[in-house]
């Protein structure tokens, strides 16, 4: 395994910091393939430095089976074959209740400014919540420095057209499955479940002939909309996380912020959702509008607010435990009913 060392200045989730990026490449019996550049920044122990003056009570999650639950990790759920760097694949986990039975899924996608993180970090969250009668599957999915939009959401919702073409193997009800994310993943998960049948949303990463559609969606502290107020006259520096992502600002590509604004494809059919926020208000823009929508349509939706100034707050206790009691609650009104 080779490293490469990147040095960048990014703005990442509103915090101006200096990061190196890892590239990493992998070498298989054929080829040596080309590194896969990694922003490695956004992580529970920086985020914690940052918030543990503020709030001494704040304890990192972590990865804790439980006897109420079982695993099955690093699940290959889809390769590609013909990428800049290589045939890649792409990896799932399963958490599942040890009783057996057949149980609604929740995929659970990972935040970072759609450029950092990874699925681990949605571990802790998807053990709590499986250990309330859920399968919760955190996904990886191709960030920005890799790959731009609209390659992440092609990701996840070939991830949802697995699950549903596996569901009898890992007992998943296959008409109960919901998406949900944290931050990015938040918007990435909004954006997924509210354009279930949009065809180029689609992609062509496999299992074809499954439905990408939802039950339901669960938006912690993630955009709705990059054309509401509050993100589009947000101050951006011309690398910030969004314009990277998209290839451009929203002057250059208007069509693009429009296209990934999930709120823009709601409509009367579309999913319960969840709404669970931090004291930022800049990252539910968007929210208010959709949840008026959806009040004139009579579609079920359901708002949480934690009043803590930190925005990755799932990432710690005691915020993830009521963020799984939230969840939880919400997916057996909307899914068990």
């Amino acid at each position: 395994m080779k490293l490469i060392n990147i040095k960048f200045f990014r703005d990442t989730l509103g915090l101006s910091i200096a990061f190196v990026a890892t590239a990493i490449s992998f070498q298989d019996a054929n080829a040596q393939q080309l590194p896969i550049p990694m922003d490695t920044t956004y992580n529970v122990n920086r985020v914690y430095n940052q918030i543990k003056k503020n709030y001494p009570y704040a304890i990192p999650a972590q990865d804790r089976m439980s006897e109420k639950i079982k695993a099955s990790r690093n699940i290959v759920y889809t390769t590609l074959a013909d990428t800049p760097f290589g045939k890649r694949e792409l990896h799932l986990d399963i958490f599942s209740p040890v009783k057996k039975g057949k149980y609604p899924a929740l995929i659970l996608v990972h935040g970072g400014g759609w450029r950092s993180g990874e699925r681990s970090m949605q571990i802790p969250l998807a053990q709590l919540i499986a250990a309330k009668g859920f399968i919760c599957i955190p996904v990886e999915y191709q960030l920005s420095l890799e790959a731009k939009y609209p390659a992440a959401v092609h990701n996840i919702k070939s991830a949802i057209r697995w699950v549903r073409a596996n569901a009898s193997k890992y007992d998943i009800d296959p008409d109960k499955i919901a998406i949900g994310g944290a931050s990015a993943g938040g918007q990435l998960a909004t954006l997924v479940g509210l354009t279930s049948n949009v065809e180029k949303f689609e992609g062509n990463m496999g299992n074809p002939g499954e439905s990408s559609a939802v039950s339901a969606i669960v938006d912690i502290d993630g955009v709705v909309s990059f054309l509401a107020p509050s993100s589009l006259n947000l101050p951006r520096k011309p690398d910030a996380a969004d314009i990277f992502w998209f290839g451009g600002s929203y002057l250059e590509k208007p069509e693009v912020w429009k296209d990934a604004s999930g709120g823009y494809w709601a409509n009367p059919k579309s999913a319960p959702m969840l709404f669970l926020n931090s004291g930022y208000s800049r990252f539910h823009s968007g929210q208010d509008e959709l949840i008026g929508q959806y009040q004139e349509w009579g579609i079920y939706q359901e708002v949480h607010k934690f009043n803590v100034q930190i925005h990755p707050f799932w990432l710690f206790h005691p915020w993830i435990d009521e963020s799984a009691d939230y969840i939880a609650s919400f997916l057996n009104k909307v899914l068990n009913k």
